[in-house]
């Protein structure tokens, strides 16, 4: 059995963009704008949206109000629940050293 993937650094990008890496090396720029319909809404403002942080517990992206994302969705392994998706501006994989 392998590990899943797990977010491991979230960098906010500027806007509704971050760049999440994950324990398996991907690193993937994701842009939301468009992309935070219904209780994601109240992180739709560049304050809010900004405080993005890695749980973890959870292995995943959270904001302090308590919203999170499904690591599989952001990995890319799984769709989202919700008609919108975020946009994939880049995606690469870190190279190992030593």
């Amino acid at each position: 059995m392998t590990d899943l993937a797990r977010v491991t650094a979230v960098k906010h990008l500027g806007a509704r963009a971050l760049s999440i890496t994950f324990s398996d090396g991907l690193v993937r720029e994701l842009d939301f704008a468009d992309a935070l319909p219904g209780v994601l809404a109240s992180i739709d403002d560049d304050e809010s949206f900004a405080a993005a942080a890695v749980d973890s517990v959870a292995g995943t992206v959270a904001w302090p109000n308590g919203i999170d994302l499904d690591p599989d969705v952001l990995h890319g392994d799984q769709q989202a629940a919700a008609a919108t998706q975020p946009r994939l501006l880049r995606e690469y994989r870190l190279e190992r050293t030593g």
